[in-house]
């Protein structure tokens, strides 16, 4: 999506601010013996309310309204009826659609006290999130995003799972382009004044790669160990990002 127009950009702020307001919600809720269904069932609740339908089940008829992935599954986690365990890492990631305008929304809790490593790992990949929108620009490589947070990552020992990364939305849920974590130095397509795309990082310890789960939808890392994503909704201009989900 590109935005062209005020009226656009609202519908875009309301989506962004919904998305914002049940993850805040979800995430307030998390704590040892809760589980992700009961978070799941939160914002299906929350977004009815809001008058907004969930992204994986309009786009991808996924089995629940909101992704939950707990422990080793990194992404597109199913909601379930198994309780939370102190320590573990919870990634929830929000999307919906209102008025025809995606927005998307992702970030990883811990649940209960976690090791000093799980901790670490969060700060990292929520700080090298907030370093690649902000240098998302118009004009800008699109890799200046994932030269910017493949940085942190080594910086701090951490890996990045590749495959999985940033992309745009707007008019749906996964538009292009894509916007990766890596850095990959052939590509240099600009970013644009008023594209929309969503940056969403995710580190590991262990693992720099994943595998699907036979339920077809859960992503798990392939070595194991203990992953985080944090993701925000952007529009790029210029100077610094209009963030709609923060």
């Amino acid at each position: 999506m590109i935005i062209e127009n005020d009226t656009q950009l609202e519908k875009l702020k309301e989506s962004g601010r919904i998305v914002r307001d049940v993850l805040a919600a979800m995430g307030a809720a998390v704590r040892p013996g809760v589980t992700s269904l009961e978070l799941d069932e939160l914002a299906g609740k929350m977004l009815s309310e809001r008058g907004a339908r969930s992204a994986p089940i309009v786009a991808y008829e996924f089995p629940g309204h909101t992704c939950i992935s707990v422990g080793d599954a990194v992404a597109h986690g199913i909601p379930n009826n198994t309780p939370m365990v102190e320590g573990q890492l919870v990634n929830i990631d929000v999307s919906a659609e209102k008025d025809g305008v995606f927005a998307d929304n992702g970030t990883s809790f811990a649940v209960g006290n976690v090791s000093p490593t799980a901790q670490k790992l969060l700060a990292v990949t929520k700080a090298a999130q907030h370093k690649g929108m902000f240098a998302a620009r118009a004009g800008a490589p699109v890799n200046a995003v994932g030269k910017v947070i493949t940085e942190d990552a080594n910086k701090h020992g951490f890996n990045i799972v590749a495959g999985l990364h940033g992309h745009g939305v707007g008019n749906w849920i996964h538009e292009s382009p894509d916007v990766p974590s890596q850095f990959f130095p052939n590509y240099r397509d600009k970013l644009v004044e008023g594209q929309v795309i969503a940056i969403e990082p995710f580190f590991a310890t262990q693992s720099s790669g994943y595998f699907e789960d036979d339920d077809g939808w859960t992503l798990r890392l392939d070595n194991g160990g203990i992953g985080a994503q944090f993701e925000h909704t952007i529009v790029v201009t210029k100077g610094n990002p209009i963030i709609v989900t923060a």
